[in-house]
């Protein structure tokens, strides 16, 4: 994806600030393995494949450079992580690849820190509709990931375009959003990140990063697949009224 460096304004000062860094943690020392987007300040949307394990988890908020302290971000541990329940780790094709993560407490919304707007239900959107990814994800197949915060433009790409012959056929799913089939995708490390659409004047996320081909980051006729947010606001409003958090997350 392309450096954001200079982009780190306006519209994109908005698409970034809603982006959190999910890490691991391994010894004493914690990595980044996922995007996210904080929804509430209590809590993250990401993919169920990035935190289906059991693991100490952080989040990191405000990031620009996920390998230097710039002073702006908030670090928060997660409490709990709530998987889709008919998430199967086996068959990431199969869809459902949605979790969420209860923070610890409550980040603190500024310039750097924004809560990511959520799609009516079953909303979905038309074809080349714009959208960005962002993450920290490799930048070519195979490649080292990148410490610094990236963004790429990738339109939609209709349900019925990239279910057809010669494209995902019928790997993707109606609850999955397609992006990108060009020269740019979301690669390993983007896993988790949303895909900000514009919609009405508005940025709204429509996608959870999911998966790419196994061909590579950037194979022809093959976009980069999300999970679709506005199939399961219903699923999310539910897990917040179980956890006893009464706003509603739409």
């Amino acid at each position: 994806m392309h450096d954001i460096h200079q982009c780190y304004v306006g519209m994109f000062n908005v698409l970034l600030s809603l982006l959190i860094s999910l890490q691991y943690k391994s010894g004493s020392s914690f990595y980044h393995t996922c995007g996210g987007t904080l929804i509430r300040r209590g809590w993250v949307m990401t993919a169920a494949h990035c935190v289906d394990r059991s693991r100490t988890w952080r989040v990191v908020l405000g990031d620009h450079n996920i390998n230097s302290h710039e002073g702006r971000e908030q670090y928060m541990s997660v409490s709990r992580v709530y998987l889709h329940p008919n998430w199967n780790s086996n068959n990431v094709a199969g869809g459902w690849d949605i979790a969420l993560l209860r923070l610890s407490s409550d980040a603190t919304l500024n310039n750097y820190v924004q809560l990511g707007a959520l799609p009516p239900s079953g909303q979905v959107l038309p074809h080349n509709n714009p959208c960005y990814i962002s993450g920290w994800g490799r930048t070519q197949t195979g490649g080292q990931l990148s410490a610094q915060l990236k963004q790429a433009y990738l339109p939609v790409v209709d349900h019925k375009t990239c279910s057809s012959y010669g494209w995902w056929g019928s790997t993707v799913k109606n609850s999955m959003v397609c992006a990108g089939g060009g020269s740019e995708s979301g690669c390993q490390g983007d896993s988790g990140g949303p895909l900000n659409c514009s919609v009405g004047g508005k940025w709204v996320v429509h996608g959870v990063t999911s998966f790419v081909s196994s061909s590579g980051c950037n194979a022809y006729r093959k976009p980069t697949v999300f999970t679709r947010v506005s199939a399961y606001i219903s699923w999310m409003n539910s897990v917040s009224v179980s956890a006893k958090d009464a706003e509603k997350l739409n």
